[in-house]
């Protein structure tokens, strides 16, 4: 039964993704057109980097604690067809040498491999530019690359050699069991408080059916008083609208505070200019992004707006600790994710195509005519639009990366390079197109053109759709949820407030309560939401000269977060972070965020400022039983099982009738850590 507790293979290891490391001597990888081009093919084996470059994936995460169902285990195995083969093996003796490509042009295959491009006749590299450069046509039937695990006119989800990371773990007895749990068919409404009012709740679930507590639960990051206070107070209608504008949504003092981060607001040319004076001050504008991030989501009124930035950090991901993440990132951050969080998908996904962040993480400066880099035309297509199932062939990958030549990065900024871009006709998911021009500009918009075309395409509304609702719904959304939303998705063109407005007016939504488990980044951030901590500094802290007590605070949260195995933008490889209760199933995780939630309990934290836990009920109840009532009301926003009131009681030693004062006779923090550690704090 052991092996029941192993995760299913991740699916950075189906990849064999291929990173750029090659930094200039200035340390920010631009590389200069007439440097040489070092072709990005090799794969994890033989070269010394198990992962392809990528920083090595998190620890397998252990054995499960809580489900939707509330207490109790459900043990996991891993899943049929995880061992699949290998994606460098070209199938020479001895020749494991990575992702080796054949471009097939005119019958004549240009073999890149190691940085060499191989058997270019004059006629070849015609296709490629130069004196007689002519125009090239990458559709022809006949074709060399590819491999027998990965045929070049076949379907990837036919073959199977990736793995869509939620579905990978979802495959598991823990899998089919949440989703028979989980809410099947339903309608849309009129809008979400008519949803609400009409929806009953069928699912097992410890969670209180109250639609106001749910909504608090899974728009924001984490239900505080006020939250539930304003839903009240506005309608659940008023409230989503608010939520859904967030630039009339007024900063809060934290937000102001972010002013403390002095690299927040500089650009990539500002950083690269000023890199001296900031490291002489120890800033690192990559954690300082994050840094901002976890204040934003415990403090910031525009809780939905922060979510779907969220949401679209794991969707369109680029890893904050990448090489050059300390330059672009920040901008990447807050010139797509954030410019297009609630407006247009298509716009931040042209956006995210001519971003240096982008291009430098997946190595499209490397890529030139003739010395093709796959990495960013494979993930704008698996990962960041139609997904492994939506259709693409091998052979669309191949010829996508040939149109994308010519994007790069230089002296910090976007640049497009008309000399080392492809001309020839193309053809990828029935998207066609010429592709003659040398005008740069011409040559260029060829391009916007596919990626707009990949992101409106049918498969990557169904995409989008199905990763929306396992956000906001289920870890197994139900197919007609699903379908709506793809459906709202094609009719507005990649538009996300309609998105959202039909996910809130859908039954579904308002049926899944407590369908979701809070992973350990949400865990954290929700725990400090729900008391009440403060971004001002205690009496406590004791100023050194140093960085402000905000700053200090909100690296130290950052580090814990580090700890846990789940921080804003931290997951290395592009897919980002799973977003399945199964996959983050680690008692020790969970070990080490009730200790952090006791931490917050004592105000330990002298950064922040806290509320003591014998005020966080204003009038305690005489009684433990009544007090634990009100602990939870205050803490978890409802009330506890009968069974699971008896188990606090127990951590305190005293039966429900028993006189208590204020401090719940010296045991109030061990009370209120208890009932953070229940599944009403883990669920959402």
């Amino acid at each position: 039964m052991a092996d029941q507790n192993v995760p299913p293979r991740g699916p950075w290891e189906d990849r064999g993704w291929t990173p750029g490391q090659h930094p200039t001597p200035d340390g920010y990888r631009d590389v200069h057109p007439s440097a040489s081009y070092p072709t990005q093919y090799q794969g994890p084996a033989g070269s010394g980097q198990p992962y392809g470059g990528y920083p090595a994936p998190p620890a397998p995460r252990g054995p499960q604690w809580v489900g939707p169902e509330g207490l109790g285990r459900q043990s996991f195995h891993q899943p049929a067809g995880t061992g699949l083969p290998r994606l460098d093996d070209d199938g020479e003796p001895g020749g494991r040498v990575g992702r080796r490509r054949a471009l097939a042009i005119g019958g004549t295959a240009a073999v890149v491999a190691g940085g060499a491009a191989l058997g270019m006749s004059s006629t070849v590299r015609g296709f490629f530019g130069g004196d007689d450069a002519v125009a090239g046509d990458a559709t022809g039937t006949t074709v060399t690359d590819g491999t027998a695990a990965r045929p070049s006119g076949q379907q990837a989800s036919t073959v199977r050699t990736y793995t869509e990371q939620n579905e990978s773990y979802m495959g598991s007895r823990a899998g089919a069991a949440l989703k028979k749990n989980a809410p099947s068919g339903g309608r849309t409404f009129s809008g979400p408080a008519a949803a609400a009012a009409e929806t009953p709740v069928t699912v097992k679930t410890v969670l209180a059916k109250d639609p106001v507590r749910h909504l608090a639960s899974r728009a924001t990051f984490g239900a505080s008083p006020k939250t539930l206070a304003d839903i009240r107070r506005m309608g659940i209608d008023g409230w989503v609208r608010w939520q859904l504008d967030p630039e009339k949504i007024a900063p809060s003092p934290a937000e102001l505070k972010l002013a403390e981060l002095p690299s927040l607001k500089l650009s990539p040319v500002q950083l690269r200019e000023q890199r001296d004076q900031l490291n002489e001050k120890g800033v690192q504008p990559e954690r300082e992004m994050v840094d901002a991030t976890i204040a934003r989501q415990i403090w910031s009124e525009r809780q939905l707006f922060e979510v779907m930035v969220d949401f679209w950090n794991d969707f369109l991901h680029v890893a904050a600790d990448f090489d050059g993440g300390e330059v672009y990132r920040n901008s990447f951050d807050r010139d797509v994710v954030r410019a297009h969080a609630l407006g247009s998908y298509p716009d931040m996904l042209v956006a995210a195509n001519k971003h240096p962040a982008l291009l430098l993480y997946l190595s499209q400066n490397d890529s030139r005519k003739d010395a093709i880099n796959e990495n960013l035309a494979r993930e704008n297509l698996e990962l960041y639009s139609v997904g492994v199932d939506g259709g693409y062939t091998e052979k669309d990958v191949r010829q996508a990366a040939m149109l994308q030549t010519g994007r790069g990065v230089q002296d910090g900024k976007y640049v497009f390079r008309a000399d080392q871009h492809y001309l020839g006709k193309v053809k990828i998911l029935g998207f066609s197109h010429a592709n003659a021009s040398a005008d740069p500009k011409k040559a260029d918009a060829v391009i916007d053109s596919y990626i707009r075309y990949i992101a409106l395409h049918p498969s990557t509304a169904q995409y989008v759709a199905r990763s929306l609702a396992t956000r906001f719904v289920s870890d197994t959304p139900p197919k007609s949820l699903v379908d709506r939303l793809a459906k709202t998705y094609t009719v507005n063109k990649g538009m996300v407030k309609p998105l959202l407005m039909t996910l809130f007016s859908s039954s579904e939504f308002w049926a899944a309560v407590g369908q979701k488990v809070r992973r350990p980044m949400e865990y954290l951030i929700a725990t400090y939401r729900t008391l009440n901590v403060r971004p001002e500094a205690s009496r406590g802290f004791k100023a050194d000269g140093g960085r402000p007590a905000f700053a200090r605070g909100l690296r130290q949260i950052h580090d814990k977060l580090r700890e846990l195995g789940q921080y804003p933008m931290g997951q290395p490889t592009p897919d980002g972070y799973p977003d399945v209760y199964v996959a983050w199933t680690s008692a020790g995780t969970m070990v080490n965020g009730w200790n952090e939630a006791a931490d917050l309990l004592n105000g330990y934290r002298t950064e922040f400022t806290y509320t003591s836990a014998d005020k966080l009920v204003a009038k305690p109840p005489a009684t433990a039983g009544a007090y634990v009532d009100a602990l939870a009301q205050r803490l978890v926003h409802q009330k506890l099982s009968a069974k699971e009131k008896a188990l606090i009681l127990g951590v305190a030693g005293v039966p429900a009738g028993a006189k208590v004062d204020a401090t719940f006779n010296g045991a109030v923090t061990a009370v209120a850590r208890a009932i953070l550690a229940s599944p009403q704090h883990h669920l959402r």
